[in-house]
């Protein structure tokens, strides 16, 4: 199998081109290159399809065989892909997600894309929809016991379903052993992902997340927008207002405007290509 591998600051991922590649059981072919000691080494494995709905089609799935809805920095991924690869030639692209259409505007520096600015489309507020186990309308700032500490939890999905947390300081923060307990936790019927958040300022974020499926990664781009809506919705942010999100891995631009949309802009980047035997993955 051929494949690439790439990173949105730092949330790498195995890419397979899916318009001359055939992926038999990917849930398995996931686990097998993900594993950083005995695959390739990524947080899962991203399938680039053809659509009949928008310009491309995207699959993808975590580290542990889970297909997930959706993922920002494999999105703006797929669209340096695409552009550098020669299979497109447009600088604004759509693409088909288990979570929607989303809109992609290409920034090419010298024939190679450097930049990618996605439209994520709206965030939902409404906890059924996440989902949370909650009957409230939304769910901003909720207190919640997890391993019998109460922490106040805001819950948005970007097309999965996010928690978002705020901390002082969240640089020492242990998170190998509590994000476990919160992906898993009663509230969330799909698990969860949870961003740990430290504001600096209204324009200025620091996050840590541990994604479900994955444990800790380098960086999420819809929790990096889950979490400036959620910080406009607790008043540390603004809408309308860009929102630099500082990630272990890098940085993310992202906008909440006043119709609803959350725009994301940040880098992708090459790693390697190469090919791998799955012919053993049954």
């Amino acid at each position: 199998m051929k494949f690439t591998k790439m990173h949105g600051i730092g949330n790498d991922y195995i890419y397979v081109n899916c318009f001359e590649e055939k992926v038999d059981n990917p849930e398995k072919v996931s686990i097998y290159v993900s594993d950083r000691r005995k695959g390739i080494g990524s947080d899962g494995l991203v399938l680039i399809m053809p659509s009949d709905k928008a310009d491309f089609r995207m699959r993808i799935f975590n580290a542990d065989g889970s297909e997930a809805m959706m993922c920002g920095n494999a999105t703006r991924c797929i669209g340096k892909y695409v552009y550098d690869k020669g299979l497109t030639d447009k600088t604004e692209i759509t693409l088909e997600t288990n979570s929607g259409i989303k809109y992609l505007t290409l920034f090419p520096e010298n024939g190679k894309v450097e930049f990618v600015e996605v439209d994520m489309g709206k965030a939902i507020l409404t906890p059924k929809d996440i989902p949370v186990n909650s009957d409230k309308e939304s769910f901003i700032s909720e207190p919640v016991e997890v391993d019998g500490k109460e922490y106040k939890i805001t819950c948005v999905s970007m097309g999965n379903p996010h928690a978002i947390v705020y901390m002082d300081d969240i640089k020492d923060l242990e998170l190998e052993k509590i994000g476990p307990s919160f992906e898993n936790h009663k509230l969330f019927p799909d698990r969860i992902n949870t961003e740990f958040i430290e504001v600096i300022d209204s324009h200025t974020l620091n996050m840590r997340v541990w994604e479900r499926g994955s444990g800790e990664t380098f960086a999420c781009g819809t929790g990096a927008c889950a979490s400036v809506v959620a910080s406009v919705l607790n008043g540390y942010c603004n809408h309308d207002e860009e929102v630099t999100v500082h990630l272990r891995g890098g940085d993310l631009k992202i906008t909440w405007n006043s119709d609803g949309t959350v725009i994301m802009k940040g880098p992708a980047a090459l790693i390697c290509d190469g090919d791998v035997d799955v012919s053993h993955i049954k």
